[in-house]
């Protein structure tokens, strides 16, 4: 894989998430579960800077950014607040392994920041209850 392709790549892993917690945090009461949707909207936050950088990224290579779809399949049931968290676990774990596929195909300052990338990506996986290996993004 090129590294623009990873980037493009990379970047629709985060349009991705960005479009499925806009629903996960719909989905979740504020009045009931205040701390999840806290963590929820924050998580929220983070991909969109993601994937603002991404896009910033891709077009430094003078490569047009792989633009959103207009939605995107949940991986799990949402209606329970442990359904939620699950599915951002999963949702997590997804763009974890996209960032490491990324760190592995760039080179320079790219792989610096795609190094930065992955530890977030793998403290938000953590941050949802998965167990995060030695080597995040790897299988």
């Amino acid at each position: 894989m090129t590294p623009v392709e990873a980037l493009q790549k990379t970047l629709a892993a985060e349009h991705a998430a960005v479009f499925l917690y806009g629903v996960l945090g719909a989905r979740t009461s504020g009045s009931q579960d205040r701390a999840l949707l806290g963590h929820l909207q924050r998580t929220f936050a983070d991909h969109r800077a993601q994937r603002d950088a991404l896009t910033v990224l891709v077009s430094a290579h003078d490569a047009d950014p792989v633009p959103s779809l207009v939605d995107y399949a949940l991986p799990g049931p949402v209606s329970t607040p442990a359904q939620v968290v699950a599915t951002a676990r999963t949702i997590e774990q997804r763009v974890t392994r996209t960032y490491g596929e990324l760190v592995a195909s760039t080179a320079g300052t790219d792989r610096r920041w795609a190094i930065g990338s992955l530890d977030r990506s793998a403290l938000r996986e953590a941050s949802f209850g998965a167990q995060v290996g030695n080597f995040p993004g790897l299988d």
